[in-house]
Parts: structure tokens; sequence; C-alpha cells
């Protein structure tokens, strides 16, 4: 019976995450599927085309489950679309879907104008997204306040473990349930935070969309450099016999520099994706407005195109303009051109953006007044974005700050022991200090690997991807190692006192 009530409360619980994240897709998609309605509405394409074309957004995943579920019903089961969608209404999740159905229906039942409906939901919508940026950034910030506080908590857990196990309380100790053990400090250092940090970058996952539309080439090449330069430091970690490249070099050092070395080239090709398509979502309102006032004053679709390539300060997105205008030039069909730019751009802004361009060029109709509606809207939708990155670009420092205390942290323990245990107990042998300073050097790998972990959800926090992350993870652990190493030279030195890392 247990059983059998258990698999029921999984099922249920997997039922209410499923229908949370259909939901949150929903929203997602729908400012622009709305956008995608009021430009066709414009054009004057009817309500059910308007669904057949969304048919062909895969970029829009969703919503071309959803129109191809309300083509099915009337045109397999003959049902009037004006009811399909008052039965799809019913049955999402979404609020703010059900409540753009039911206004829909409405105003074309009541002999309403579609556009006018249209632009006042396309402006209500877009005003729920400001406001939901805003309660969005309060959550992470929230979020990184209590990864911070987790990490000190963590850290301090481990103080206590030092300073019980390196006092003249040993021999007391040794017959009590009390560990001295220095397992309790590696699975501190090396499982618990770094679970920590998982733990915190799966819920930002959840709470952070990314802006590209697949990085899975970035994280096979991290994941090859990761296996290619692991497996040996493990191997030189575990080996006896290699001990003297640890002497030589040092085990903090070689960790560093393995580190880095897996984050710099992921890094560096993440630098180039988000150039050109941060350009690229900077310059796509701009070119649409261009082709927007070309159609104005009565050039055609393709020529409108031309003229708004050849504009300049269009900056790196500039190569795909070129590439546009000479595929038009040699009488490649528009939707032809935008498939293969698609094939260069990542940016999920950008396509919709383009794709929404061209939907309407295709369409014909009203096209002016559609393009201008799109160039508005895309124009507010940039600055929304531009505005969400510069508002969370703040907590990044928040990162290298807590990489240095909690480094400068393990030094003053480091310190404070070493000085204890010979105050307190000078019958400790020189190899129990050799064990406890390597107990500490240990210890120091962990933060740097630590340090580096939270470079991954930094990333996801500022940019919403773990590509993001590279560039942060390198730039941490080498602010955790130089920390480490400027704080145990210079407080090791006042103190008299040698250490070793």
């Amino acid at each position: 019976m247990k059983t059998s009530g258990g698999s029921v409360t999984r099922l249920f619980g997997l039922v209410r995450k499923a229908a949370s994240e259909e939901k949150e897709n929903i929203e997602h998609e729908l400012p622009f599927v709305v956008m995608i309605f009021t430009l066709m509405a414009a054009s004057g394409v009817s309500l059910y085309d308007s669904w057949k074309r969304i048919r062909k957004l895969t970029f829009l995943p969703t919503f071309k489950k959803e129109a191809d579920e309300v083509v099915r019903q009337v045109e397999v089961l003959g049902k009037d679309p004006l009811t399909v969608m008052h039965a799809r209404a019913e049955k999402t999740n979404s609020k703010l879907y059900r409540n753009f159905l039911g206004g829909f229906i409405s105003s074309i039942r009541s002999g309403g104008k579609i556009v006018d409906y249209m632009r006042s939901e396309l402006k209500s919508i877009f005003e729920l997204r400001n406001i939901a940026m805003t309660r969005s950034i309060e959550k992470i910030a929230t979020l990184v306040e209590t990864y911070a506080v987790m990490l000190i908590v963590t850290l301090c857990a481990y103080i206590l473990v030092v300073v019980f196990s390196a006092t003249s309380m040993l021999d007391i100790l040794a017959n009590t349930s009390i560990p001295n053990s220095p397992i309790l400090s590696y699975l501190i250092a090396f499982l618990f935070m770094p679970m920590i940090s998982v733990i915190f970058i799966l819920v930002a996952h959840n709470m952070q969309r990314s802006p590209f539309i697949s990085l899975d080439d970035l994280y096979k090449k991290a994941l090859i450099l990761a296996l290619v330069i692991g497996m040996p430091l493990c191997i030189i970690m575990l080996v006896p016999s290699l001990a003297f490249i640890t002497d030589t070099i040092g085990l903090s050092e070689l960790v560093t520099i393995g580190l880095i070395a897996i984050s710099t080239p992921p890094a560096i090709q993440y630098y180039r994706i988000s150039k050109i398509n941060y350009n690229s979502e900077e310059a796509i309102p701009s070119f649409i407005r261009d082709v927007t006032e070309s159609q104005k004053i009565g050039l055609s679709p393709e020529k409108s195109i031309i003229q708004a390539t050849t504009r300049k300060f269009y900056g790196q997105f500039s190569q795909f303009l070129d590439l546009i205008r000479s595929q038009i030039e040699w009488g490649i069909p528009l939707r032809r051109t935008f498939e293969n730019i698609r094939q260069k751009i990542r940016s999920w802004f950008t396509i919709v953006n383009f794709a929404m361009m061209i939907e309407t060029i295709e369409i014909g109709g009203n096209s002016s007044q559609a393009l201008e509606i799109l160039s508005e809207y895309s124009e507010k939708e940039r600055e929304v974005q531009t505005s969400q990155r510069a508002l969370l670009r703040p907590y990044i420092i928040l990162a290298f700050i807590w990489s240095v205390l909690i480094a400068l942290t393990t030094t003053i323990v480091a310190l404070t022991t070493s000085m204890m245990t010979t105050v307190v107990s000078t019958s400790l042998t020189p190899v129990t200090m050799a064990a406890m300073q390597g107990q500490m050097g240990m210890f120091s790998i962990g933060i740097i690997f630590q340090c580096w972990i939270s470079g991954f959800f930094m990333g996801k926090i500022s940019e919403g991807n773990l590509g993001a992350g590279f560039k942060y993870s390198a730039m941490l652990a080498a602010t955790a190692y130089v920390s480490l190493i400027l704080s145990q030279v210079f407080l090791a030195g006042a103190f008299d006192i040698h250490m070793t890392s």
C-alpha cells in the first residue's frame, strides 16, 4: 500500500512539474506570439490563417504544438476556430494566455477591431514583462545572498572541525565520538561546498533563460578538456611515485593551472559567440526600423532590405547583412535567406524578430503599419534585455569579494591553528604538524575548486547560461589562488610562521 501511495505521489509530482514548465514556456513565448498575431491582423490575415502560419515557427516550440492542435481540431474534427480557442483557454495553466484568448474571442464576437485589441494586449503584456523582470532581479539578488551565506556557513563548519582537531584536545577527542580525521574536512571542501554550488546553479537555471539557442558545442569542448586535463591531475595526486611533481611545482599551482586551462578555450569561444550575438540584438531593432522607413516611401520589400543593409554602424552584425544583401541580389527568396542566416545566429531574440519581419513582408497587405508595430516593440524588448543585464552585472563583483574573503579566512584559520598547536601542545611531533599543514593545503585546493565552480553560478545568474561562466570560473580560480598566496606571504611573514600552500 505504501508503494502504491508513493508511486501516486511521485506521479502527481511529475504532473505538477510538467504543468509548471508548460506554463513557463507559454508565458516566455506569449509576447512574441501576440506580436505575430498583431502583425498578421494589421496585414489583413484571418484568425485561422494566423494559427496555420504559427505552425511554421519552429523557434516557438510550445506555440507550434499549440497551433498544431488548433489546426488539427479544426480540420480533422471540424470544429469552429473560436470554439477550439475557448477550449484551449479553459485547459491552459497560464493565466496570461487564458486572458489573451478570452479577450481575443470576445473581440471577434463583438465585432471590434482586432488590431486595436491586439495592440492593447501587446502593450499590457510588455508592461507585465517589465514588472516580471523587476521581480526576477529581486529573486536573483536573494538567491545570490543566500548562496554567499551558505558558503560562509560551510566555511564556519570547517573552521570548527579544524579547531577541534588541532588543539591539545586531540588526546581527549581520540577517546570520544568527535571525529578528528581529515576526511571530514575533505568532504566539506570537495563534496559539500561544490554540492551547494550545483544546487544553486540548478535553482538559477529555473530563474534565468539563456539568450542563445544552443551552446552544446561549447559544453562538449569543455567536457573533453576536463577529461584530458583532469585525469592527469588526479593521477599525480593519487600516485605516490609522482609526488616529486607536486614538490617541484606545488599541488595548488597545478590545480589552478588545470582549472584555468579547462575554462580558457571555451571562454574565448563564448566571448566570440556572445559578442556577435549581443551585437545582433542591438542592431536588429534599428535594421527593422530602417526597413520600415524604406517601405513607407514606396520601395519594394527586397529593395527596402537591401537599402537597410547598406547602412553603417551595425558592427559585427554587418557581416550577416552583407550576406542577406548578396543572397537577395542573387534572387534567393526571403524565406530561404532567413533559414541561411538562422544557422549562423544563436540569439533567440534576433531570430524571432527577423522571422516576424519576414512573415510580415511575405503576407503583404498593410505591411508598413505592421512593420511599424514590430519596430516599436522590438526596440522596447531590447531595452528590457539590456536593462536586465545591466542590473545583474553588479552581483558579479560579489563573487570576487567572497573569493578573496574565503581565501583570507582560510589563511587566518591556518595561522591561528599553527599558533595554537605550538603554544598549547608542545608535544606535537613534526609529522603531526606536517599532516596538519597538508590538510590546510588540501583545503586551500578545495577553496580554489569551489571558486571555480562559483563562476558557473555567476554566469548563469548574469547571462542565463553556463557558457558565460567559463570566463568567471577562470578569473575566480585565479583570484582565489592569488589571494591565498598573498595572504600567506604577508600574514605568515608578519607572525614569522612557516606555511605550505
